[in-house]
């Protein structure tokens, strides 16, 4: 690797999960020379991944603003500053609209906008040199996808403070972006797309024909936090031009399972 980050202290929030999107960043941020904090609220995930990479984990629940100010000042202890902060946690609601109920409401704006929004006031301080924050966001704050709209909302509301961010700090030579991957396959995703059929649903709308990765969001964000990226209050479309077209309807979806296992069975007989 170039050593792109190198010495860079680098904070990914969102990383208890084997293999999961943060850990997949983590490692590739390591690889690229960055000092690594791995955070979130299973301690031996986060052990596990930390001392992988010869780095540092803090336990953070970013709903409680009491452990996102003290996952920062485990940060400033170890290494007297921060360079890079990313957030990387979320949770896929899928609920019709009109059967959102107000406690899960409730807790997708905790997750998905409050959290997050805290998180950026903690990190802006640590950044006494500058430094790039990032948001994963989801390609459907822009397009369409049925029975989600409570996550896009708020994944949408979240991006544009983003660009609030890089406005105002800017000139504190802070660089504030939001990274978009459609449907990616994760540990999160798995049980998901193990249906037959429901890749391909999918699929057919990505113009590069295949679906993401976590090495893809990587490597943009390693692009994002080196000394070479000139951009600012950007939200990056790392989903193989899925936006340039759609995500399938939930009809469709039930389709092309439904016919992948039709074929399944017709196969066994």
């Amino acid at each position: 690797m170039s050593g792109k980050l190198n010495g860079k202290v680098s904070l990914i929030l969102g990383a208890a999960g084997k293999d999961n999107m943060g850990q997949v960043m983590a490692r590739r941020f390591a690889q690229e020379g960055a000092k690594i904090v791995v955070a979130g609220r299973k301690e031996d995930s986060l052990n596990e991944i930390s001392s992988e990479l010869g780095g540092d984990y803090a336990i953070c629940d970013i709903t409680k603003k009491e452990d996102i100010d003290a996952m920062i000042s485990k940060v400033i202890d170890l290494h007297g500053k921060l360079d890079i902060g990313i957030q990387a946690t979320g949770w896929g609601y899928l609920s019709p609209f009109l059967e959102s109920t107000e406690e899960d409401l409730v807790k997708i704006m905790n997750l998905q906008f409050k959290g997050p929004y805290q998180f950026f006031q903690s990190c802006i301080p640590a950044m006494k040199d500058g430094g790039s924050i990032i948001q994963i966001s989801s390609a459907t704050a822009t397009i369409m996808l049925d029975n989600h709209a409570a996550y896009m909302g708020t994944k949408a509301g979240i991006d544009h403070v983003i660009r609030t961010i890089a406005n105002e700090f800017g000139e504190k030579g802070i660089r504030a972006n939001s990274i978009s991957p459609g449907l990616t396959a994760t540990p999160m995703t798995s049980d998901a797309m193990a249906a037959p059929g429901l890749e391909d649903a999918f699929k057919k709308e990505y113009p590069l024909g295949r679906i993401g990765t976590s090495e893809d969001v990587a490597a943009a964000a390693v692009f994002l936090c080196s000394d070479e990226c000139f951009l600012s209050g950007q939200n990056l479309q790392v989903n193989g031009g899925l936006t340039l077209r759609r995500n399938p309807r939930s009809h469709e979806i039930d389709v092309s399972v439904a016919a992948a296992v039709a074929k399944l069975e017709d196969n066994k007989n």
